[in-house]
């Protein structure tokens, strides 16, 4: 699985040249993810504080996987004092053959998601079965 930023429109520059952009003007941050392989497939864990199941996108189109996500603070009325500040979350990558897209299942736990990626089945290890004669 690679990480991959797609295109998605231009935007013009000055000079009439023109620019790729693959989000709009909002701040983003690439959420900090950890990969593991595992017999069944990847497992996929992203920290996303701030987000809920709401704000929360995982989508697969073709080979792209994108997980977006819009941050908030939970604490109710207006902050009069905050040292730090939610931003909002993108990143994609790449998927290859051997995962099954129509398996992926998302988990959403106190800011952590985690994305199972089970293997297809055409590349998972099998035992053949030794018949006696």
């Amino acid at each position: 699985m690679a990480e991959k930023t797609a295109p998605i429109a231009t935007e013009p520059q000055r000079g009439g040249r023109s620019r790729e952009i693959t989000r709009a003007r909002e701040r983003h941050l690439r959420p900090p993810v950890d990969i593991y392989e595992t017999s069944e497939g990847l497992v996929l864990v992203a920290d996303l504080p701030g987000v809920t199941k709401e704000t929360l996108r995982v989508d697969v189109d073709g080979d792209l996987l994108t997980i977006s996500g819009k941050a908030g603070h939970i604490a109710p009325g207006d902050a009069i004092y905050r040292e730090y500040e939610l931003a909002n979350f993108y990143r994609q990558f790449e998927l290859g053959d051997e995962v099954d897209r129509d398996k992926i299942t998302a988990e959403l736990k106190q800011g952590v998601l985690t994305l199972k990626l089970p293997k297809a089945e055409r590349v998972k290890p099998k035992q053949i079965e030794v018949k006696v004669g």
